[in-house]
């Protein structure tokens, strides 16, 4: 993984903060915002100094949940009327 800053974590941790109830980001958005190389780093950011950010705001790409969180993801949402089919997260419609 490529060399990540403390002010690069911090602006991650920002933007995911600044994510509205009833709206998502994507990692690759967030990677984008924050000048990284990758969406990944957005992961490990959100694994390693998550755990008091809305994570459940932060999105893949295809819509679909975390693998590992899914149900709980997915329940979280819903509770904030993020609109979800089929497991999957209508990104044109609550996307930042």
């Amino acid at each position: 993984m490529a060399k990540v800053t403390d002010t690069q974590v911090e602006l991650v941790r920002e933007l995911i903060t600044a994510i509205p109830p009833g709206k998502v980001s994507t990692y690759g958005d967030l990677a984008e915002q924050a000048d990284l190389s990758s969406p990944r780093i957005v992961g490990w950011i959100l694994r390693t100094d998550g755990a008091d950010l809305p994570w459940h705001r932060v999105i893949a790409a295809s819509g679909r949940p975390a693998v590992h969180k899914a149900s709980r993801q997915l329940e979280l949402l819903r509770a904030e009327g993020v609109p979800i089919v089929d497991g999957r997260v209508l990104l044109a419609r609550c996307r930042l």
